[in-house]
């Protein structure tokens, strides 16, 4: 396949004819986020390269852990690992690949800023020494360990986490009882959940300190200190977030009438929620 480039004045793209305009919308929503996150963070990594590939075989091949991530991820949030993070580059799937793992309005919406949550990333590892990437076989274990906060901080500062309301709703009526902080298994889908809350409860700065650094004693410790709560109270508050999301009257016709799809992946049979 033949690649095209799109340039913006701090990003570029690579793609094929068939995304040029979705790679175009991909480097105009980078550059807005790039220009907030100056605002909270002392570095704002540029010169980022957002490579869009056309089907799911060819990302996975180029970044193995991957779909070690989707396969350990709950299938609710499986639809949403559609990218990987590099260090100076971002890969993410084109559009026409996207609406088939799309599950309605809200879920190709957060498909579509895939992108800007990866950017995210590449932001508070910037910021951040032991957040990758860079990606190693103890960075990935690390990964793992502290998804939650990973998936949850850029779903928060790509300001993002509304879109992921869907799902949530879907894992808390059809699963069992989460953890606290969300396992890697609901990191997905749960992650951003944890910000809001606290965004929420301290306000500005808070999520900014809770993605400081990794405290060697474990996430107990950072969501004590960003919270500024003993664990077992921020369990309980968090708890009663969730049970709010659920509780609160969704109409049929809004955006968390969804159409949930049992292969995430994209390959079919559609049903409605």
């Amino acid at each position: 396949m033949a690649w095209n480039e799109t340039t913006s004045l701090t990003f570029s793209a690579r793609h094929d004819d068939a995304d040029a305009a979705y790679s175009e919308g991909i480097l105009d929503g980078l550059e807005s986020l790039s220009l907030k996150l100056e605002d909270r963070f002392e570095t704002v990594p540029g010169g980022i390269t957002v490579v869009v590939h056309p089907n799911g075989a060819w990302l996975d091949f180029a970044h193995p852990f991957l779909p070690l991530v989707r396969w350990s991820s709950a299938p609710a949030g499986r639809r949403y690992l559609v990218g990987w993070a590099m260090t100076g580059e971002i890969h993410v799937l084109g559009e026409a690949a996207l609406e088939k793992r799309a599950a309605g309005d809200a879920s190709f919406e957060a498909l579509k800023g895939s992108a800007e949550r990866l950017y995210a990333q590449l932001v508070i590892a910037a910021n951040n020494g032991r957040m990758p990437p860079p990606w190693s076989p103890s960075n990935f274990r690390r990964y793992l360990e502290w998804a939650w906060l990973v998936e949850g901080s850029a779903q928060h500062f790509a300001r993002q986490v509304d879109l992921f309301r869907p799902a949530v709703i879907r894992r808390l009526r059809e699963g069992a009882r989460p953890t606290f902080p969300p396992a890697r298994r609901d990191a997905t889908i749960l992650g951003g959940t944890v910000f809001d809350l606290l965004e929420e409860y301290r306000g500005g700065g808070a999520c900014e300190l809770l993605v400081a650094r990794l405290r060697k004693s474990g996430p107990r410790s950072n969501l004590e200190a960003a919270f500024d709560l003993r664990f077992r109270e921020v369990e309980d508050l968090w708890r009663d977030y969730l049970r709010q999301v659920v509780d609160r009257r969704v109409e049929t016709d809004g955006p968390l009438a969804e159409v949930v799809t049992d292969d995430p992946d994209g390959s079919g049979g559609q049903h409605q929620a």
